[in-house]
């Protein structure tokens, strides 16, 4: 008998480990930016791609979808023409500025070394 294959996904997590769990929330390389520009009103889908020219649009696409689905940002279309798309951060969303404070902190720290 063959032990099953475990696929890993963003909900992996076999050990229930808490720091993995944040990491499948928040990690990979434009979550934590997109956060930050949320929280500091660049919270439409074309300002976000120009503060990340790197950042394909289905990478950012993807990156959406995900903090979304997880209940981090909420998307709010307008009926508008041409309609408008924002984002905002949850009340789940907004616990998870400390981290990224302290993530931008380190970083600060880090680049000055």
């Amino acid at each position: 008998m063959t032990k099953a294959s475990v696929r890993k996904n963003r909900h992996f997590n076999p050990t229930n480990c808490a720091v993995t769990y944040c990491m499948n929330i928040i990690g990979g390389k434009w979550k934590p930016v997109i956060i930050h520009l949320i929280r500091n009103n660049t919270n439409r889908y074309s300002l976000m791609q120009k503060a990340m020219p790197e950042a394909s649009k289905q990478t950012l696409t993807n990156q959406l979808r995900e903090l979304e689905a997880d209940g981090v940002i909420e998307r709010m279309v307008f009926a508008e023409t041409p309609p408008r798309v924002e984002y905002k951060m949850t009340d789940l969303g907004k616990t998870l500025l400390p981290i990224i404070d302290a993530m931008r902190t380190w970083g600060k720290d880090y680049v000055n070394r």
